[in-house]
């Protein structure tokens, strides 16, 4: 069943909606020095934070995934309209690694962290009380594709009227030491598709997006979602799977009612890491042979980091946003795109024109969790 995109909202490190489509456009990278950590220690000193409030003693706030989180909740419901005192509304939260920087700083600092402030109900409800339930899922770095996916699935059982679809991540002490352990040198800059990308660099911040059924949604509909095809090879604990990958693309077009001609945008997973981009070019080139020329291809990492669970979801805004804007945001930090890269149609420099109606959105997690979604924009 198709459903419509009623009302969005995200925040990353360029700010809001807004704030951070404009600098997607201008190609600026919003990396910086990294913050409230040892970077000798750990071997990373960039990442994309979210320039929010420090406490008196200058060091982060507790619980900020999920202070984001109840941010674009709060936003996405009021732009669509919901009325939770009246309507069955359900939330459903990807995230990679909940509030696991609360969970460091307590067995570190000392920081004290209830245990249920790690799942986001409590965050949620703070904004949303009449909620009817909020879901926690955890799915690597395609999780809110999965909380997409499930808020597909609960409109089309009739369990609820609407459903918010989110996702939100912090960056951690733990998660940046284990990127920081598998290189060399310190990352300089993240860099999809780009012959000699040195890395990943890690993102933060909160997307969310209201869903209806596209009977009830009315004229005024951002977007539709027309499928979401998910697969979980277990491959291996991290490297990406050709197959899976394959699979999970194949599945989304089966979902969706459409052949790889339909459509006309890609916004990659493109992680600017030594496996992921090669095997995430690999599975396109697969799956869109024979369409030539193939959908435009753009990534925004490069522009807003790795942002894990809510990568998904934040690409798929992207996607909405060039389409009803016509123009399709070049890749920041790809300049020389990789050989395996070689056959896809990158937007390198600057922003491309764009006449595409149906994009697809990849995301990708460790253990071969994928999640692939196919959407259109009619305007």
């Amino acid at each position: 069943m198709h459903v419509a995109i009623t009302g969005a909202d995200l925040l990353t490190c360029h700010g809001g909606t807004d704030a951070t489509y404009a600098a997607l456009t201008k190609g600026v990278d919003g990396s910086r020095a990294l913050r409230f950590y040892d970077t000798d220690r750990i071997n990373v000193t960039r990442g994309y934070h979210v320039d929010d409030e420090v406490g008196d003693d200058g060091d982060e706030l507790p619980l900020r995934a999920g202070r984001w989180l109840a941010r674009c909740v709060l936003g996405a419901v009021r732009k669509a309209g919901v009325d939770p005192a009246r309507e069955r509304v359900s939330v459903i939260v990807g995230t990679g690694l909940r509030e696991l920087r609360a969970v460091e700083r307590w067995a570190l600092d000392g920081v004290p962290v209830r245990r249920r402030e790690l799942h986001f109900t409590t965050a949620v409800r703070e904004v949303l009380p009449e909620a009817s339930e909020v879901i926690t899922v955890s799915n690597a770095c395609s999780a809110s594709g999965h909380a997409l996916a499930l808020a597909q699935d609960l409109l089309a059982a009739g369990e609820a009227d609407a459903v918010v679809a989110a996702g939100c991540d912090a960056m951690s002490e733990s998660m940046l030491t284990m990127i920081g352990r598998v290189a060399d040198a310190p990352t300089p800059a993240l860099q999809p598709f780009q012959e000699g990308r040195a890395g990943v660099l890690l993102g933060e911040g909160a997307v969310a997006v209201v869903l209806r059924r596209a009977a009830d949604a009315g004229p005024s509909a951002l977007a539709t979602v027309l499928g979401t095809g998910l697969s979980c090879d277990a491959h291996h604990e991290t490297a990406p799977d050709v197959g899976g990958i394959v699979a999970a693309m194949r599945d989304a077009h089966r979902r969706a009612g459409v052949t790889p001609q339909d459509i006309g945008l890609v916004l990659a997973h493109g992680t600017g890491t030594a496996l992921n981009d090669p095997t995430e070019a690999a599975a396109l080139d697969t799956v869109f042979a024979g369409a030539a020329p193939g959908p435009v291809v753009t990534g925004i990492k490069g522009a807003i980091g790795h942002t894990s669970g809510s990568a998904a979801l934040m690409s798929l805004l992207v996607a909405v946003e060039a389409m009803r804007s016509g123009s399709v945001p070049a890749t920041v930090g790809l300049t020389k795109p990789i050989e395996a890269a070689a056959g896809l149609r990158l937007v390198i420099g600057e922003p491309a024109p764009c006449e595409a109606r149906v994009a697809q959105v990849n995301a990708f997690g460790f253990g071969g969790v994928n999640a692939v979604s196919v959407i259109r924009v009619d305007r």
